[in-house]
Protein backbone atom coordinates (compact mmCIF):
# COMPACT_ATOMS: atom_id res chain seq x y z
CA UNK A 1 0.00 0.00 0.00
CA UNK A 2 1.19 3.52 -0.73
CA UNK A 3 0.90 6.41 1.72
CA UNK A 4 -2.39 7.74 0.37
CA UNK A 5 -3.99 4.30 0.49
CA UNK A 6 -2.90 3.84 4.11
CA UNK A 7 -4.20 7.27 5.08
CA UNK A 8 -7.51 6.61 3.30
CA UNK A 9 -7.86 3.29 5.13
CA UNK A 10 -7.23 4.96 8.49
CA UNK A 11 -9.74 7.70 7.74
CA UNK A 12 -12.35 5.11 6.75
CA UNK A 13 -12.01 2.76 9.73
CA UNK A 14 -10.37 4.53 12.69
CA UNK A 15 -12.33 6.80 15.05
CA UNK A 16 -11.22 10.31 14.12
CA UNK A 17 -10.01 11.68 17.45
CA UNK A 18 -6.51 12.55 16.17
CA UNK A 19 -5.26 14.96 13.54
CA UNK A 20 -2.40 12.94 12.13
CA UNK A 21 0.49 14.23 10.00
CA UNK A 22 -0.04 13.91 6.22
CA UNK A 23 2.46 11.08 5.71
CA UNK A 24 3.10 7.53 6.90
CA UNK A 25 6.06 6.82 9.17
CA UNK A 26 7.69 3.55 8.22
CA UNK A 27 10.77 3.19 10.41
CA UNK A 28 13.11 4.94 12.81
CA UNK A 29 16.81 4.89 13.54
CA UNK A 30 18.40 6.74 16.43
CA UNK A 31 16.71 10.16 16.47
CA UNK A 32 15.58 10.05 12.84
CA UNK A 33 12.23 8.92 11.45
CA UNK A 34 11.66 7.91 7.83
CA UNK A 35 8.34 8.01 5.99
CA UNK A 36 7.12 5.56 3.38
CA UNK A 37 8.49 7.79 0.59
CA UNK A 38 11.98 7.74 2.10
CA UNK A 39 11.96 11.28 3.54
CA UNK A 40 13.93 11.71 6.78
CA UNK A 41 12.86 13.78 9.80
CA UNK A 42 14.77 14.76 12.95
CA UNK A 43 12.46 13.75 15.76
CA UNK A 44 11.97 16.31 18.53
CA UNK A 45 8.86 14.59 19.89
CA UNK A 46 10.03 11.04 20.74
CA UNK A 47 6.51 9.67 20.61
CA UNK A 48 5.50 12.43 23.08
CA UNK A 49 8.46 11.98 25.45
CA UNK A 50 8.24 8.18 25.24
CA UNK A 51 11.17 7.04 23.10
CA UNK A 52 13.89 8.23 25.45
CA UNK A 53 16.47 5.91 23.89
CA UNK A 54 15.42 6.71 20.33
CA UNK A 55 14.61 4.12 17.69
CA UNK A 56 16.23 0.76 17.14
CA UNK A 57 18.21 0.80 20.38
CA UNK A 58 20.19 -2.44 20.51
CA UNK A 59 19.68 -3.07 24.22
CA UNK A 60 15.93 -2.54 23.97
CA UNK A 61 15.67 -4.80 20.93
CA UNK A 62 17.89 -7.34 22.66
CA UNK A 63 15.61 -7.41 25.70
CA UNK A 64 12.56 -7.93 23.47
CA UNK A 65 14.18 -10.76 21.54
CA UNK A 66 15.48 -12.45 24.68
CA UNK A 67 12.20 -12.29 26.61
CA UNK A 68 9.54 -12.71 23.91
CA UNK A 69 10.30 -16.39 23.11
CA UNK A 70 10.14 -17.27 26.81
CA UNK A 71 7.11 -15.39 28.12
CA UNK A 72 5.08 -12.36 27.10
CA UNK A 73 1.97 -12.37 29.28
CA UNK A 74 0.57 -14.49 32.10
CA UNK A 75 -1.56 -11.93 34.05
CA UNK A 76 -1.02 -10.86 37.64
CA UNK A 77 -2.31 -14.16 39.00
CA UNK A 78 1.24 -15.51 38.74
CA UNK A 79 4.82 -14.48 39.51
CA UNK A 80 7.43 -13.58 36.90
CA UNK A 81 11.03 -12.57 37.42
CA UNK A 82 11.02 -9.43 35.18
CA UNK A 83 8.04 -8.03 37.10
CA UNK A 84 9.70 -8.48 40.48
CA UNK A 85 13.09 -7.21 39.31
CA UNK A 86 11.64 -4.01 37.84
CA UNK A 87 9.65 -3.25 40.99
CA UNK A 88 12.74 -3.71 43.15
CA UNK A 89 14.84 -1.48 40.92
CA UNK A 90 12.31 1.35 40.90
CA UNK A 91 12.10 1.25 44.70
CA UNK A 92 15.89 1.19 45.05
CA UNK A 93 16.16 4.29 42.86
CA UNK A 94 13.41 6.31 44.53
CA UNK A 95 11.61 7.15 47.75
CA UNK A 96 9.16 4.28 47.25
CA UNK A 97 8.62 1.08 49.19
CA UNK A 98 6.16 -0.53 46.77
CA UNK A 99 5.08 -0.34 43.11
CA UNK A 100 1.77 -0.96 41.37
CA UNK A 101 2.06 -1.52 37.62
CA UNK A 102 -0.54 -0.43 35.09
CA UNK A 103 -0.58 0.35 31.36
CA UNK A 104 -0.49 4.13 30.94
CA UNK A 105 -0.12 7.49 32.63
CA UNK A 106 -3.87 8.03 32.84
CA UNK A 107 -4.28 4.66 34.54
CA UNK A 108 -1.54 5.60 36.98
CA UNK A 109 -3.46 8.77 37.87
CA UNK A 110 -6.69 6.84 38.33
CA UNK A 111 -4.96 4.33 40.57
CA UNK A 112 -3.25 7.01 42.64
CA UNK A 113 -6.59 8.70 43.31
CA UNK A 114 -8.15 5.39 44.34
CA UNK A 115 -5.20 4.67 46.61
CA UNK A 116 -5.53 8.10 48.22
CA UNK A 117 -9.19 7.56 49.03
CA UNK A 118 -8.50 4.08 50.34
CA UNK A 119 -5.73 5.47 52.54
CA UNK A 120 -8.02 8.15 53.99
CA UNK A 121 -10.74 5.63 54.76
CA UNK A 122 -8.24 3.23 56.31
CA UNK A 123 -7.19 5.90 58.77
CA UNK A 124 -10.80 6.59 59.75
CA UNK A 125 -11.54 9.65 57.60
CA UNK A 126 -14.11 8.49 55.02
CA UNK A 127 -15.17 12.08 54.25
CA UNK A 128 -11.65 13.03 53.16
CA UNK A 129 -12.27 12.47 49.43
CA UNK A 130 -11.18 15.64 47.60
CA UNK A 131 -8.27 15.96 45.20
CA UNK A 132 -6.38 19.24 44.72
CA UNK A 133 -4.79 19.87 41.32
CA UNK A 134 -3.35 23.00 39.69
CA UNK A 135 -3.90 25.39 36.82
CA UNK A 136 -2.40 24.28 33.48
CA UNK A 137 -2.25 20.70 34.74
CA UNK A 138 -2.57 17.59 32.61
CA UNK A 139 -3.01 14.18 34.22
CA UNK A 140 -4.74 12.10 31.52
CA UNK A 141 -7.95 11.59 29.57
CA UNK A 142 -9.87 9.04 31.67
CA UNK A 143 -12.63 10.32 33.92
CA UNK A 144 -10.85 10.97 37.21
CA UNK A 145 -7.63 12.01 35.46
CA UNK A 146 -9.58 14.34 33.21
CA UNK A 147 -11.33 15.89 36.20
CA UNK A 148 -7.86 16.91 37.48
CA UNK A 149 -6.77 18.24 34.07
CA UNK A 150 -7.15 22.01 33.75
CA UNK A 151 -8.18 22.13 30.10
CA UNK A 152 -11.69 23.30 29.23
CA UNK A 153 -11.77 21.84 25.72
CA UNK A 154 -10.80 18.41 27.05
CA UNK A 155 -13.37 18.43 29.85
CA UNK A 156 -16.39 20.09 28.23
CA UNK A 157 -17.66 17.20 26.05
CA UNK A 158 -17.62 14.72 28.92
CA UNK A 159 -19.13 16.47 31.92
CA UNK A 160 -20.18 15.64 34.56
CA UNK A 161 -16.75 14.39 35.61
CA UNK A 162 -15.57 12.95 38.92
CA UNK A 163 -16.73 15.33 41.66
CA UNK A 164 -14.45 16.52 44.44
CA UNK A 165 -11.54 17.95 42.43
CA UNK A 166 -10.46 21.50 43.31
CA UNK A 167 -7.88 23.65 41.53
CA UNK A 168 -5.26 25.99 42.98
CA UNK A 169 -2.86 28.26 41.09
CA UNK A 170 0.38 26.61 40.03
CA UNK A 171 3.47 27.95 41.82
CA UNK A 172 1.26 29.83 44.29
CA UNK A 173 1.50 28.54 47.86
CA UNK A 174 -1.12 30.96 49.17
CA UNK A 175 -3.61 29.59 46.67
CA UNK A 176 -2.66 26.03 47.60
CA UNK A 177 -3.05 26.77 51.30
CA UNK A 178 -6.53 28.16 50.67
CA UNK A 179 -7.56 25.11 48.62
CA UNK A 180 -6.17 22.21 50.68
CA UNK A 181 -8.65 21.48 53.47
CA UNK A 182 -9.57 18.74 55.93
CA UNK A 183 -11.54 17.20 53.05
CA UNK A 184 -8.43 16.81 50.88
CA UNK A 185 -7.08 13.27 50.58
CA UNK A 186 -4.37 14.09 48.02
CA UNK A 187 -2.63 16.90 46.16
CA UNK A 188 -1.32 16.10 42.67
CA UNK A 189 1.24 18.21 40.83
CA UNK A 190 3.66 17.91 37.90
CA UNK A 191 7.18 19.03 38.91
CA UNK A 192 7.44 20.23 35.31
CA UNK A 193 4.15 20.71 33.53
CA UNK A 194 4.15 19.18 30.06
CA UNK A 195 0.90 19.49 28.13
CA UNK A 196 0.09 22.70 30.02
CA UNK A 197 2.99 24.63 28.47
CA UNK A 198 6.33 23.49 30.02
CA UNK A 199 6.13 25.32 33.34
CA UNK A 200 8.71 24.37 35.99
CA UNK A 201 7.53 24.11 39.59
CA UNK A 202 9.66 26.30 41.84
CA UNK A 203 11.59 24.38 44.49
CA UNK A 204 9.98 26.47 47.21
CA UNK A 205 6.55 25.58 45.85
CA UNK A 206 7.17 21.83 46.07
CA UNK A 207 8.70 22.21 49.53
CA UNK A 208 5.65 24.21 50.59
CA UNK A 209 3.24 21.62 49.21
CA UNK A 210 5.02 18.91 51.20
CA UNK A 211 4.66 21.00 54.35
CA UNK A 212 0.98 21.77 53.69
CA UNK A 213 0.16 18.12 53.04
CA UNK A 214 1.90 17.06 56.25
CA UNK A 215 0.15 19.75 58.27
CA UNK A 216 -3.30 19.01 56.87
CA UNK A 217 -3.16 15.24 56.66
CA UNK A 218 -3.18 14.83 52.89
CA UNK A 219 -1.00 12.77 50.56
CA UNK A 220 1.32 14.40 48.02
CA UNK A 221 1.40 12.91 44.52
CA UNK A 222 4.04 13.87 41.95
CA UNK A 223 2.97 13.22 38.37
CA UNK A 224 6.23 12.42 36.58
CA UNK A 225 4.63 10.64 33.64
CA UNK A 226 6.27 13.05 31.20
CA UNK A 227 8.97 14.81 33.20
CA UNK A 228 10.32 11.77 35.05
CA UNK A 229 12.99 9.18 34.25
CA UNK A 230 15.80 11.47 33.18
CA UNK A 231 13.88 13.88 30.95
CA UNK A 232 14.91 16.93 33.01
CA UNK A 233 18.50 15.78 33.63
CA UNK A 234 17.89 14.20 37.02
CA UNK A 235 16.35 10.77 37.36
CA UNK A 236 13.25 12.28 38.98
CA UNK A 237 12.14 15.82 38.20
CA UNK A 238 11.36 16.55 41.86
CA UNK A 239 14.89 15.84 43.09
CA UNK A 240 16.23 19.44 42.88
CA UNK A 241 13.59 20.48 45.43
CA UNK A 242 14.87 17.99 47.99
CA UNK A 243 11.39 16.69 48.87
CA UNK A 244 9.72 13.34 48.35
CA UNK A 245 6.07 12.55 47.66
CA UNK A 246 3.84 9.83 49.07
CA UNK A 247 3.09 8.61 45.56
CA UNK A 248 4.60 9.16 42.12
CA UNK A 249 3.10 8.26 38.75
CA UNK A 250 5.28 7.11 35.85
CA UNK A 251 4.64 5.98 32.31
CA UNK A 252 5.81 7.47 29.02
CA UNK A 253 9.54 6.57 28.77
CA UNK A 254 9.39 3.62 31.14
CA UNK A 255 8.69 0.93 28.55
CA UNK A 256 10.98 2.14 25.78
CA UNK A 257 7.93 2.49 23.52
CA UNK A 258 5.88 -0.37 24.97
CA UNK A 259 2.84 0.55 27.11
CA UNK A 260 3.46 0.53 30.85
CA UNK A 261 2.62 2.80 33.77
CA UNK A 262 3.53 2.62 37.43
CA UNK A 263 2.43 4.06 40.75
CA UNK A 264 5.27 4.27 43.26
CA UNK A 265 4.05 4.45 46.86
CA UNK A 266 5.31 4.57 50.43
CA UNK A 267 4.54 1.73 52.80
CA UNK A 268 1.89 3.74 54.63
CA UNK A 269 -0.08 4.02 51.39
CA UNK A 270 0.50 0.36 50.51
CA UNK A 271 -0.78 -0.68 53.93
CA UNK A 272 -4.24 0.66 53.04
CA UNK A 273 -4.54 -1.70 50.05
CA UNK A 274 -5.55 -5.34 50.09
CA UNK A 275 -5.93 -8.17 47.55
CA UNK A 276 -8.72 -7.33 45.13
CA UNK A 277 -8.74 -3.58 45.80
CA UNK A 278 -7.25 -2.75 42.39
CA UNK A 279 -6.07 -4.67 39.36
CA UNK A 280 -5.14 -4.76 35.68
CA UNK A 281 -5.09 -7.71 33.29
CA UNK A 282 -2.19 -6.62 31.13
CA UNK A 283 -0.14 -4.63 33.62
CA UNK A 284 3.46 -5.48 34.34
CA UNK A 285 3.72 -8.38 31.93
CA UNK A 286 7.05 -10.14 31.56
CA UNK A 287 7.99 -8.69 28.16
CA UNK A 288 7.33 -5.07 29.07
CA UNK A 289 9.04 -5.35 32.45
CA UNK A 290 12.14 -6.89 30.88
CA UNK A 291 12.36 -3.96 28.47
CA UNK A 292 11.59 -1.40 31.17
CA UNK A 293 14.44 -2.74 33.30
CA UNK A 294 16.85 -2.00 30.45
CA UNK A 295 15.45 1.51 30.07
CA UNK A 296 15.65 2.27 33.80
CA UNK A 297 19.19 0.92 34.12
CA UNK A 298 20.42 2.97 31.15
CA UNK A 299 18.78 6.23 32.11
CA UNK A 300 19.71 6.00 35.80
CA UNK A 301 23.45 5.92 35.09
CA UNK A 302 25.10 9.14 36.35
CA UNK A 303 26.95 9.68 33.08
CA UNK A 304 23.72 9.36 31.10
CA UNK A 305 21.93 11.90 33.30
CA UNK A 306 24.92 14.25 33.05
CA UNK A 307 24.71 14.05 29.26
CA UNK A 308 21.03 15.02 29.37
CA UNK A 309 21.84 18.06 31.50
CA UNK A 310 24.65 19.08 29.13
CA UNK A 311 22.52 18.61 26.03
CA UNK A 312 19.59 20.45 27.57
CA UNK A 313 21.75 23.40 28.55
CA UNK A 314 23.32 23.48 25.09
CA UNK A 315 19.97 23.35 23.29
CA UNK A 316 18.45 26.05 25.49
CA UNK A 317 21.54 28.27 24.98
CA UNK A 318 21.35 27.82 21.20
CA UNK A 319 17.66 28.66 21.12
CA UNK A 320 18.06 31.75 23.29
CA UNK A 321 21.24 32.91 21.57
CA UNK A 322 19.75 32.96 18.09
CA UNK A 323 17.06 35.52 19.01
CA UNK A 324 14.56 33.56 16.96
CA UNK A 325 11.64 35.53 15.54
CA UNK A 326 8.25 34.89 17.17
CA UNK A 327 9.88 33.32 20.27
CA UNK A 328 8.93 35.21 23.43
CA UNK A 329 10.51 32.84 25.96
CA UNK A 330 12.50 29.61 26.17
CA UNK A 331 11.82 27.68 29.37
CA UNK A 332 12.11 24.22 30.84
CA UNK A 333 14.79 21.92 32.19
CA UNK A 334 17.01 19.31 30.60
CA UNK A 335 15.58 18.02 27.34
CA UNK A 336 12.09 19.21 28.17
CA UNK A 337 11.90 22.70 26.70
CA UNK A 338 9.05 24.98 25.72
CA UNK A 339 9.15 27.91 23.30
CA UNK A 340 6.45 30.49 24.05
CA UNK A 341 5.46 31.93 20.67
CA UNK A 342 3.48 34.87 19.36
CA UNK A 343 2.13 32.68 16.54
CA UNK A 344 0.14 29.47 16.77
CA UNK A 345 2.44 26.60 17.62
CA UNK A 346 0.56 24.21 15.36
CA UNK A 347 1.49 26.31 12.33
CA UNK A 348 5.15 25.76 13.19
CA UNK A 349 4.51 22.04 13.65
CA UNK A 350 2.91 21.78 10.21
CA UNK A 351 5.68 23.80 8.58
CA UNK A 352 8.27 21.55 10.19
CA UNK A 353 7.28 18.56 8.09
CA UNK A 354 8.48 20.19 4.88
CA UNK A 355 11.85 20.91 6.52
CA UNK A 356 12.31 17.44 7.96
CA UNK A 357 11.36 18.19 11.58
CA UNK A 358 8.94 16.34 13.84
CA UNK A 359 7.57 18.87 16.35
CA UNK A 360 4.67 19.05 18.79
CA UNK A 361 2.85 21.81 20.64
CA UNK A 362 1.98 22.16 24.34
CA UNK A 363 -1.14 24.26 24.19
CA UNK A 364 -1.95 26.80 21.49
CA UNK A 365 1.11 29.04 21.74
CA UNK A 366 3.90 26.82 23.06
CA UNK A 367 6.20 24.64 20.98
CA UNK A 368 7.39 21.63 23.00
CA UNK A 369 10.82 20.09 22.42
CA UNK A 370 11.13 16.60 23.97
CA UNK A 371 13.58 14.73 21.71
CA UNK A 372 15.04 11.32 22.46
CA UNK A 373 17.54 11.71 25.28
CA UNK A 374 20.23 10.23 23.02
CA UNK A 375 20.07 13.12 20.52
CA UNK A 376 23.48 14.42 19.39
CA UNK A 377 24.75 18.01 19.30
CA UNK A 378 24.91 17.83 15.52
CA UNK A 379 21.25 16.80 15.35
CA UNK A 380 20.30 19.60 17.74
CA UNK A 381 22.25 22.13 15.66
CA UNK A 382 20.54 21.00 12.47
CA UNK A 383 17.13 21.08 14.14
CA UNK A 384 17.66 24.61 15.49
CA UNK A 385 18.77 25.86 12.06
CA UNK A 386 15.69 24.35 10.44
CA UNK A 387 13.44 25.78 13.14
CA UNK A 388 15.01 29.21 12.63
CA UNK A 389 14.22 28.97 8.93
CA UNK A 390 10.59 28.11 9.66
CA UNK A 391 10.15 31.01 12.06
CA UNK A 392 11.86 33.46 9.72
CA UNK A 393 9.32 32.65 7.01
CA UNK A 394 6.28 33.16 9.26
Amino acid sequence: MNAQEIIALEQRYVVQTYKRAPFVIERGEGCTLYDSDGRAYIDLVAGIAVNALGYGDREVLGAIMAQAPKLIHISNLYHSEPHARLAARLCQLSFADRVFFCNSGAEATEGAFKFARAWAKAKGEPDRIEIVAFTNSFHGRTFAALAATDREKYQAPFRPLLPGVRFARFNDLESAAATITDKTCAVIVEPVQGEGGIHVAENEFLVGLRRLCDERGALLIFDEVQCGLGRTGTLWAHQPAGVTPDMMTLAKPLGGGLPIGAILVTQRVADALHPGDHGSTFAGNALICAVASVVVDRISRPEFLASVREKGAYLAERLRGMNLPHVKEVRGRGLMLGLELDVEANKVVQAGYARGLILVNAGDMVLRLVPPLVISRQEMDTAVERLAGILAEM
